[in-house]
């Protein structure tokens, strides 16, 4: 392979991932958003951390679950991985709601990049759970959920 198609190779943009999932979320090293969300027990697809990695692309319907960054009056509190998914028009039309992950000693910030992401896609924040949640968290998303999705399948027909 020559030179030119080795640096045309590396700086080509990968092909985007594919999901059906009706839950996307995204996790930070930490992993605390990907413990609470493996309790769930159901189909799930993780933005990708890493820019280098392929982007997402949603092909139904979902609801999102992303933590909060620490930020002053919510200024980097959304992760930049977030937004580069939700900048993909097909992506954030899909969106149907959004819950949040957070931190308490955040104070006003808590949970502040699911109500900054509901606003700005007009979806409803559906919850929001302190760092990996409760036993009780699991159980209210869980049950939410199936309640969300068959409200919003009854209210399309």
């Amino acid at each position: 392979m020559s030179a030119l198609a080795v640096a045309r190779a590396q700086v080509a943009p990968l092909a985007p991932v594919t999901t059906q999932s009706q839950l996307i979320y995204f996790s930070s090293t930490s992993e605390n958003t990907s413990r609470f969300v493996a309790k769930l027990g159901c189909e799930l697809a993780r933005i990708p951390l890493h820019a280098k990695d392929a982007p997402l692309l949603a092909t139904r319907p979902y609801v999102l679950v992303v933590p909060t960054y620490g930020g002053t009056g919510g200024e980097g509190s959304v992760p930049k991985q977030v937004i580069r998914f939700l900048n993909d028009p097909q992506n954030r039309q899909l969106i149907r709601g959004v819950i949040g992950a957070g931190n308490t000693n955040f104070g006003d910030n808590y949970c502040m990049a699911a109500d900054i992401i509901a606003a700005k896609c007009n979806v409803p924040r559906l919850y929001r759970f302190e760092l990996m949640g409760t036993p009780e968290d699991v159980a209210r998303v869980h049950n939410g959920l199936d309640t969300f999705w068959t409200r919003l399948s009854q209210t399309q027909k």
